[in-house]
């Protein structure tokens, strides 16, 4: 197959090599990918994926730990928001 005239041919040595891995989800599902991370077989176990992870659930009350809950919490004190519910100064 030909390359399309506006795509260029990936040149000879200049990306790094790429193999396979082994890549371990939070609820145990494995799978391999292509990449240049680690070596030759490696295990990638993930503590966030699109199973647990908030940015791609509906459910708010689901268990995810935030690393930065501290700033989180001194934001909230701060500025007195509740991220989608009503302020308390607005309640008064």
């Amino acid at each position: 197959m030909s390359v399309a005239k506006t795509q260029k041919a990936p040149l000879e040595g200049v990306n790094p090599k790429q193999h396979l891995v082994n890549v371990v989800m939070t609820d145990g599902t494995k799978f391999q990918i292509l990449t240049t991370w680690g070596k030759e077989g490696s295990t990638l176990t993930l503590d966030a994926d699109p199973k647990n992870h908030p940015a791609w659930q509906d459910n708010k009350n689901q268990g995810f730990i935030n690393a930065n809950n501290e700033r989180v919490n001194k934001f909230k004190s701060k500025f007195d928001f509740d991220f989608g519910t009503e302020s308390k100064k607005a309640q008064e």
